[in-house]
């Protein structure tokens, strides 16, 4: 039997650990905290294992960008002192939030993030945003000059990706805006094909799955009148439909649109943006409460284990914290908010 340490040492050890408590627990740890090394690929409802395996329980299987602008602003606050809102923000910063394609050259960001998100073993989630006409001109308006461009650009996208895994919400609100008629009449045939070559053009590659955007259920109420033009813009060659995007709707009236429209087009799977919709909508118009309306809550985390077999992730596509315009006092929509974010944060049902 090892020898017993004499009870007045056993006292001076338990009393400095006292005293050292709580000095170790007046500042979080400096920077941004990663996703656990060595966990593996996407490997939700539908989807694959790859060679690293699937993520562990709890976690995440898709990467999380350490320099993303909610991680930049937890250091940032950190430096300064403000520690307990940097802990608060820490629910975004140390989430997966999609990366979407830059303007010009989407190339460059995305290979960098695809180097990351390899290393890790983890699964690159995107969004693809570059359609002509993009929007209707409303803000944030843009897209590509013509098809010609478009197709060099979403070409440049898909090569960026190459063999990483990765998920792709192809072109949000575009399908929905040319249903509800802001899309003007003769450009509708050209989107939905320029949609269906994009579609067949990352579905080369052979790791990358495809969602096209369908809107959300306070969009376009009949998700019958969706089916058609999903299936123009290639759905029955991507591997399902994305719903939410941007937007607030709770995860029960998604779940259940979705599976309306997942009838309505053979059974196909979708995924939810879940990134701002922890308290729903804000009541009143829906132009108006879509834009940086207050007192909303991050939603369902990102993650493939969603318990729905016809919901393959609850994913954060639009960033949490990006405004959405400069209504209500915010910045230029996609301009990163912090106090927005901080916002949406504090609510956060799901806390880690």
């Amino acid at each position: 039997m090892p020898p017993v340490a004499p009870r007045p040492v056993a006292a001076l050890g338990l009393l400095l650990l006292l005293v050292a408590a709580p000095a170790c627990s007046t500042a979080p740890e400096p920077g941004p905290r990663g996703p656990a090394a060595g966990a593996g690929a996407w490997a939700g409802a539908g989807a694959w294992a790859g060679a690293a395996g699937p993520a562990a329980e709890g976690e995440s299987p898709f990467w999380v960008d350490p320099d993303s602008p909610a991680a930049r602003q937890v250091a940032a606050w950190e430096a300064t002192g403000r520690y307990a809102d940097a802990q608060v923000l820490r629910r975004i910063a140390d989430r997966p939030v999609a990366l979407w394609g830059r303007p010009g050259d989407p190339g460059p960001a995305i290979r960098r993030a695809r180097a990351a998100a390899q290393a890790s073993g983890r699964t690159l989630v995107l969004a693809a945003h570059n359609i002509p006409h993009r929007d209707c001109g409303q803000l944030p308006a843009g897209g590509a000059a013509d098809a010609r461009a478009y197709r060099g650009w979403i070409g440049a996208f898909a090569d960026a990706v190459g063999d990483a895994r990765a998920l792709v919400v192809l072109e949000p609100h575009a399908v929905a805006h040319a249903v509800d008629g802001c899309v003007r009449a003769e450009h509708r045939a050209e989107r939905y094909r320029l949609l269906s070559e994009a579609v067949d053009r990352l579905k080369r590659n052979r790791h990358t799955k495809v969602y096209l955007d369908a809107g959300d259920p306070a969009w376009i109420r009949d998700p019958a009148d969706l089916a058609g033009p999903l299936r123009e813009a290639g759905l029955d060659r991507a591997d399902g439909f994305a719903l939410n995007v941007s937007g607030f709707q709770p995860d029960a009236a998604v779940r259940a649109y979705g599976a309306k429209l997942s009838r309505a087009v053979g059974g196909r799977h979708f995924v939810v943006d879940t990134g701002r919709n922890g308290e729903g909508p804000l009541p009143g118009d829906r132009e108006r409460a879509s834009c940086n309306p207050p007192g909303r809550a991050l939603g369902t985390p990102p993650t493939d284990r969603t318990g729905d077999p016809l919901v393959d992730a609850y994913l954060w596509v639009k960033g949490p914290g990006e405004s959405d315009g400069t209504c209500r006092g915010g910045p230029a929509a996609g301009t990163w908010w912090p106090e927005q974010a901080l916002g949406l944060a504090r609510r956060a049902r799901h806390v880690p």
